[in-house]
């Protein structure tokens, strides 16, 4: 890694603790841009109580439009017949409003967004990154890979309980996208709830009999995943992503691994040591105004 002046870290710094839902330095120049399909980790290496970091699921300016577009035309995609790949899809989206201070921005809605453009939209009102939403897509539905007319109507699975069907009123790509993004903003800005940083037990599937374990939740965008999908895999399914058994329950571990696939380890935080801790995003809010950036080190005489 190339060295990093004095200034230009103060520099990057400042430009992180001013950021409104996430960090807007740019990563350093080394940084690669996210690839497609990476090998999968070894699940050993999957900690229940860190599957995220904070700074990697509020970071809204991860990616930005052309970015999105960008790794959606890289994404293999089969389609079923007569469905668009998420790279071609465009819908109008209606307008959704403020939900107040520390939560959601105003969504301005538009005719004819392409998908790219929702997702970015969406990261940038509800401070959540755009890659925890991709993730989300495929997570839920397989949209990126294998789009269906199915999958669009419940994209990020909001509303979808485990026992029944999605709510019709949240069927639809762009309303699939905003909703799970505000509800992530909801859980973070009213953490009280039944899965929250601390330890906590966590179920192994829906149904009670496949039992459960306490999890030491370590941040507030693990929480938000819990909430969002309540189970953890169990050693069956870490011992066989692929088949498990009567008991597992994927979607958090599939989280993580899609996550780890498309962009590299999900729990990496950018400047680490450098920042306060008010701007690695814990609780997902930025900085109070009195927050102080930390003292940069004067280069040595040479």
């Amino acid at each position: 890694m190339r060295a990093v002046s004095a200034a230009a870290l103060a520099s990057a710094i400042l430009a992180c603790v001013v950021g409104l839902a996430g960090c807007v330095a740019d990563p350093p120049a080394t940084t690669a841009p996210p690839t497609v399909e990476q090998a999968d980790p070894p699940t050993e290496r999957f900690d229940a109580g860190l599957i995220v970091s904070d700074d990697g699921f509020y970071d809204s300016t991860s990616m930005d439009e052309r970015d999105i577009q960008s790794f959606l035309e890289s994404v293999s995609c089969r389609p079923d017949i007569g469905v668009p790949c998420l790279a071609d899809y465009r819908e109008d989206t209606p307008t959704q409003e403020a939900a107040g201070p520390g939560h959601c921005a105003e969504y301005p809605g538009a005719t004819g967004e392409p998908a790219s453009r929702i997702i970015a939209k969406t990261a940038v009102a509800c401070g959540i990154s755009p890659k925890t939403l991709l993730v989300l897509l495929q997570k839920e539905q397989s949209l990126l890979t294998r789009p269906s007319e199915h999958g669009y109507a419940r994209a990020t699975g909001y509303g979808c309980p485990d026992t029944a069907d999605c709510a019709v009123e949240y069927f639809g790509f762009a309303n699939q996208v905003y909703h799970a993004a505000w509800q992530f903003r909801q859980y973070t800005e009213q953490p009280d709830r039944a899965y929250r940083i601390g330890v906590v037990d966590v179920r192994y599937h829906p149904e009670p009999a496949c039992g459960g374990a306490p999890v030491d939740i370590r941040n507030q965008a693990t929480a938000n995943l819990y909430n969002y999908t309540p189970y953890q895999p169990n050693a069956a399914t870490l011992a066989d992503p692929e088949q498990g058994d009567a008991c597992s329950a994927y979607g958090n571990l599939n989280f993580w691994r899609i996550w780890w696939r498309w962009f590299g380890d999900p729990t990496v935080v950018r400047y680490p040591g450098f920042l306060p801790a008010c701007t690695q995003l814990v609780g997902g809010d930025p900085c109070p105004p009195a927050a102080t950036l930390p003292a940069v080190p004067a280069p040595a005489p040479e």
